[in-house]
């Protein structure tokens, strides 16, 4: 059974472009300090079952989904909740 997990910050591979590409997850870990994860390692880890990801934004949370490209570039979204821009790629830089 999958584990859930909150991502509570990103890496992006151009920080001031809206739609750039994720490159890392992260979060804090419940024992304290952080976690972060390549967005491939994120993937593979949902497919395998082993994380679901959520995350909070306005106040609401969200799951966080596997979706593919136009080029057929596998990414991570939240699912649909009506908030422009993803809520995923509003999230602060991950230390």
């Amino acid at each position: 059974m999958a584990q859930n997990v909150q991502i509570q910050g990103i890496n992006k591979t151009d920080r001031m472009n809206p739609h750039e590409r994720i490159k890392n997850i992260g979060g804090a870990n419940s024992g304290g300090g952080n976690w972060k994860l390549t967005l491939e390692k994120a993937i593979a880890g949902i497919k395998a079952d082993k994380w679901k990801f959520w995350t909070v934004a306005n106040g609401k949370s969200v799951w966080v989904v596997i979706a593919k490209s136009a080029q057929g570039n596998e990414y991570l979204k939240t699912e649909a909740d009506g908030d422009q821009p993803n809520n995923l790629l509003s999230l602060p830089e991950c230390p």
